[in-house]
C-alpha cells in the first residue's frame, strides 16, 4: 500500500448517485497532469489526462474541464425547450438534442486548447491537449450522456460485471481493430485529443442507467497498468450498500493497485454509484 496517498474527500451527492475520485501523480512523475470534475450543479462527471508537457499538461485537462462545465451549465440548458421537456418532442428528440449539446461543448473546449497553442507559438511535438471522458445527466432526462475524446477510459459495473463502455482512441486500439497484430504499435500513440488540431471526431452516446449500477471513469494511469479483472473485482468487493466508507476503499484500492504496479503515469480514477432504491 502506497501511503503517500493525499486523503480522499467525502464522496459528493448528486440526486441519484454518489461520486468520489482520487487523482496522485504516480511513482514516476513529478506533477499530475490529470484532472477531475465531479459538479452537482450540472450533473456532470469528468476526467482529463493532459499532454504536452507538465505546464501545458495540467493547464489543458483543467481548461477543458472548465470549459465543458461551463457551456452545460444548467440555467442555461433550461431555456432550451427541447432538453427542458417539451410536451410536443420526443425523447428521441430530447437525446439528440443532449447529444448535440456535449458535441458543442466539446468542440468549444477543443476551440480554446487549439486557439492557445497557436496564439503561444507552441511547437505542434508539445502541443497542449488533453483527453476527455465524461458522463452528463441533462435536466429532466433519466438517461446517461457519455462522451470521450483519446484514451480515458469509462466503465460500468452492472450485475457483477464489469463492461468497458469507451473504446480508445490510440494507433495501437486501431491496429487491433484492423487485425494487425504482428507489429503493434505503442499503446500511447492517441488518434484523437482535445487542443492539437482545429476539429475533432468525439464518441457520445446515450446510455440507460439501471439502480445499482456503478460507473468508473478512469485515466491509462490506471487501467494501463491495472488487468481489467482486478479492476472489476475492486468495483464488486464494494458491496450493495455505496456507503462512504466502501466508496473510499474502492477509490484509493484503484489508485493503490497502480502504485503498486509501477506507477509510470499519472492516475485518476472517479466512481460514481447509482441508488438501488
Amino acid at each position: 500500500m502506497n501511503s503517500n496517498v493525499p486523503p480522499l474527500p467525502a464522496p459528493t451527492r448528486f440526486s441519484t448517485c454518489t461520486a468520489i475520485g482520487l487523482s496522485d501523480p504516480g511513482r514516476v512523475r513529478r506533477a499530475n497532469e490529470d484532472s477531475f470534475l465531479i459538479d452537482t450543479r450540472r450533473s456532470l462527471i469528468a476526467i482529463a489526462d493532459g499532454m504536452g508537457g507538465h505546464a501545458f499538461g495540467a493547464r489543458a485537462s483543467s481548461t477543458a474541464l472548465e470549459r465543458i462545465a461551463a457551456k452545460l451549465a444548467l440555467p442555461r440548458m433550461r431555456r432550451d425547450a427541447t432538453l427542458a421537456g417539451d410536451p410536443d418532442a420526443t425523447v428521441h428528440d430530447d437525446t439528440l438534442a443532449a447529444i448535440r449539446a456535449v458535441i458543442d461543448a466539446l468542440d468549444d473546449a477543443n476551440t480554446v486548447l487549439h486557439t492557445l497553442n497557436r496564439r503561444e507559438h507552441i511547437a505542434p511535438h508539445r502541443s497542449m491537449g488533453t483527453t476527455v471522458t465524461g458522463l452528463w445527466r441533462p435536466p429532466g432526462a433519466g438517461l446517461l450522456i457519455a462522451f470521450q475524446i483519446g484514451d480515458s477510459r469509462l466503465y460500468r459495473y452492472r450485475d457483477g460485471a464489469l463492461l468497458q463502455l469507451s473504446r480508445d482512441q490510440t494507433l495501437y486500439q486501431q491496429a487491433l481493430d484492423l487485425g494487425s497484430i504482428d507489429h503493434l504499435p505503442p499503446r500511447n500513440v492517441l488518434l484523437q485529443a482535445l487542443g492539437p488540431l482545429p476539429s475533432i471526431a468525439p464518441v457520445v452516446e446515450a446510455h440507460a442507467c439501471m439502480p445499482g449500477d456503478r460507473y468508473l471513469l478512469c485515466s491509462d494511469g490506471l487501467h494501463g497498468e491495472v488487468p481489467h479483472h482486478e479492476i472489476e473485482a475492486v468495483l464488486a468487493q464494494m458491496g450493495a450498500s455505496n456507503t462512504e466508507a466502501a466508496m473510499h476503499a474502492g477509490c484509493r484500492r484503484l489508485i493503490d493497485l497502480a502504485l503498486d504496479a509501477g506507477g509510470k503515469d499519472n492516475v485518476t480514477a472517479v466512481i460514481a454509484c447509482f441508488d438501488d432504491a
